[in-house]
């Protein structure tokens, strides 16, 4: 036992003597706490570059496009339906032939020639595209490229929403290239045919300020599947 407890004070007053009043161990607490403070300020330093670099980008972005800042993302939205759209452009009613109450039906017409169908209001949207309409909206509901008009009975069915004549048709862009495209349109001109046998109604109103609304639904494609 003497000789134990000497080796352990000759141990302690050799730690003391090297340490110097000091914590032997302090130096690795040191080591760790400048690495953490390092890599701390790395992630700073890369974040902000990082920022700068977003920052150029935009700012590129929006001199190479022709409206400057912003405009090219909103020019793409637009074009695609996504955001709301403005400008000159043309209106197009279409509604039912005025039917009394109790009146006879002339002869070799029947009660469906009296309304306007599906095919009507395809006609006259195909045609608004074909003169250059830059969006249309169908009863203030955007058109999109997967945007498909239904009509059952004498109402119109669009991305869920079921409408009754008269429809309204409202396309953006340059007024009398659209009336022109109208005229052209052998669909809008057989449906005019039945405008002046039976009434039906149609017309065309060039509109100085149009606001077509962004489209609202979804996005996502859905179709048919075979079931063996």
């Amino acid at each position: 036992m003497p000789v134990v407890a000497a080796v352990a004070g000759v141990l302690l007053v050799s730690g003391a003597v090297t340490a110097q009043g000091t914590d032997l161990r302090a130096g690795r607490r040191t080591e760790l706490t400048d690495l953490i403070a390092s890599r701390q300020f790395d992630i700073s330093r890369k974040a902000n570059i990082s920022q700068n670099l977003e920052r150029q980008l935009g700012s590129l972005a929006g001199e190479q496009s022709p409206g400057g800042a912003g405009s090219a993302p909103d020019a793409l939205s637009q074009a695609a339906g996504l955001a709301a759209l403005r400008g000159r452009g043309v209106t197009v009613s279409l509604d039912d032939a005025p039917r009394p109450a109790g009146a006879t039906l002339p002869e070799g017409i029947v009660a469906d020639d009296l309304v306007v169908h599906q095919q009507d209001v395809q006609g006259v949207v195909n045609a608004l595209w074909a003169g250059g309409a830059q969006g249309i909206s169908v009863m203030n509901r955007r058109m999109i490229a997967t945007s498909a008009v239904r009509c059952v009975g004498n109402t119109l069915v669009l991305q869920g929403q079921v409408y009754s004549p008269p429809f309204v048709i409202a396309a953006v862009g340059d007024p009398q290239r659209m009336q022109r495209a109208l005229d052209a349109s052998p669909e809008v001109a057989a449906y005019r045919t039945w405008v002046d046998a039976v009434g039906l109604g149609y017309k065309v109103r060039p509109e100085r300020g149009l606001t077509l609304p962004a489209y609202e639904g979804s996005l996502n494609l859905v179709h048919a599947r075979r079931v063996t």
